[in-house]
């Protein structure tokens, strides 16, 4: 009788062990959660520069004129509201300034670099988006033809 009533119950062995494993389990199920919140601000780092990528061409597409312009830094020439009529130059460097301004907003440390290259049939740019993530400084290109008039 007395073996019966030495069995009864857990062992403190028995109970560091089990505390042990679930402790595993749990740093890996925290690993986890962590690595699917990285990964979901990447992807919504890179949906917003796809986005920013295809305004800038939908923007160069309708200002063909615009050129090389598009390659300057940005500048409000006051384009916008109906101020002055721009040159297509003026408009390309006011839209220049519109995507400086969104990349930064949307991007961590954005940018976008934009390429002409005139020397090809039809012209095309180069539209880079670039950010920075943590290890990392991932971009998006897109090269576009676009016929100027």
């Amino acid at each position: 009788m007395t073996l019966l009533k030495l069995q009864r119950g857990f062992n403190l062995v028995e109970v560091l062990i089990a505390l042990i494993i679930m402790s595993v389990g749990m740093l890996g199920i925290a690993g986890l959660y962590v690595q699917s919140l990285q990964a979901g601000r990447t992807s919504m780092f890179r949906h917003n520069a796809i986005t920013l990528a295809g305004d800038v061409a939908d923007r160069i597409r309708a200002n063909p004129m615009g050129g090389a312009a598009y390659t300057n830094t940005g500048l409000d020439g006051g384009c916008i509201a109906g101020i002055k009529n721009c040159t297509a130059g003026e408009m390309a460097r006011h839209d220049v300034l519109l995507w400086e301004q969104q990349a930064a907003a949307t991007l961590p440390n954005g940018r976008v670099v934009i390429t002409h290259f005139d020397t090809e049939t039809p012209p095309e740019f180069s539209i880079v988006v670039q950010w920075e993530e943590p290890g990392e400084t991932p971009q998006y290109e897109i090269r576009i033809p676009v016929m100027e008039m």
